[in-house]
């Protein structure tokens, strides 16, 4: 089949090359290079970097617009298939495709609906998520599921560590969709509407902690935010970074304001006051410094067992 792929950050790589092995890529949509740096020099998107490597011209318009709709025409793609282009395409757009679109969504659809699937599921707390192979719809992510597979979490997990396995989850369900459908084979089932859940872009101050949260979510905010936004609060003026927690069993003391450090445990790290509950930390960063363990930290910041953490925040 010709193919248009349409993708921008490195968990659609996967996807580009798997569809590169067994089909003409007519083309790579992805959004422009932005600028990045101190210099603020245009950098490529990951996907448009390998698209080039791989010899595959690549389209980057800044708007879906009719003058792109009719180079994109010309062109002439039988399929659209799209893993985390980062844009809704109009109906004209999806219209250009006579075998219509396929999106690779790193969630178990319905669940998850959205362009922050991976964080969201670490952030709810569910017990596993997956990957979903979907027919494109004009509203998002709402397409006939053609294939899914679902992957179970640990409760470990991070944003991070979990990209690398979805796409790869991603590129061979993606590879079965489309051996299925040059067979005339594929068969979509509706989604469940009522089971439907949607998630947004992540913006930076999502990180930020809440000290009158309970530890558990602040310990899933930590991993989901990793390594974006990173999960943050405040020390002394500081921004200061929250790389590793997790739960302390025991109560917090009595008198113990939340946010406030009052302690450190040889087996769980530094002890923090949160909801009505103990976070544990055992790997920070300081702003404009180095990560590090929760000893070497505190053999640098004295003061830091007993100071109060996040009144400077707004």
């Amino acid at each position: 089949m010709r193919i248009l792929f349409a993708g921008s950050p490195q968990l659609a790589i996967p996807c580009l090359e798997a569809v590169q092995a067994r089909h003409e890529v007519a083309a790579v949509l992805t959004n422009p290079d932005r600028p990045a740096g101190r210099r603020g020099l245009p950098v490529p998107t990951p996907v448009k970097a390998r698209a080039l490597e791989l010899g595959i011209p690549v389209l980057q318009p800044p708007r879906l617009d009719a003058e792109f709709l009719q180079q994109v025409k010309a062109l002439g793609c039988e399929l659209l298939v799209a893993a985390a282009f980062g844009r809704i395409f109009p109906e004209a757009f999806l219209g250009l495709f006579p075998r219509g679109g396929l999106n690779v969504h790193p969630s178990l659809l319905p669940r998850h609906r959205g362009p922050s699937p991976i964080p969201a599921a670490i952030l709810a707390g569910d017990a596993e998520t997956g990957v979903t192979v979907q027919r494109l719809a004009v509203r998002m992510d709402s397409g006939d599921i053609l294939r899914a597979r679902s992957l179970p979490l640990s409760g470990s997990e991070t944003t991070g560590s979990l990209i690398p396995v979805l796409a790869g989850l991603g590129a061979e369900l993606l590879a079965e969709t489309l051996a299925e459908m040059e067979q005339g084979r594929e068969q979509g089932r509706p989604q469940e509407e009522t089971a439907a859940t949607y998630c947004r872009l992540l913006r930076k101050e999502d990180g930020r902690i809440s000290w009158e949260r309970e530890p558990e979510y602040i310990e899933r905010l930590v991993r989901a935010c990793d390594p974006w936004p990173g999960a943050f609060t405040s020390f002394r003026g500081q921004t200061l970074l929250l790389l590793a927690a997790g739960v302390h069993p025991g109560p917090p003391p009595p008198k113990a304001s939340q946010g406030l450090v009052f302690g450190t445990d040889n087996r769980y790290g530094i002890l923090v006051r949160a909801g009505q509950g103990v976070l544990s930390v055992t790997r920070l960063q300081l702003q404009a410094k180095k990560p590090m363990d929760w000893r070497s930290f505190l053999n640098g910041r004295r003061d830091f067992v007993g100071s109060q953490l996040g009144e400077d925040d707004d």
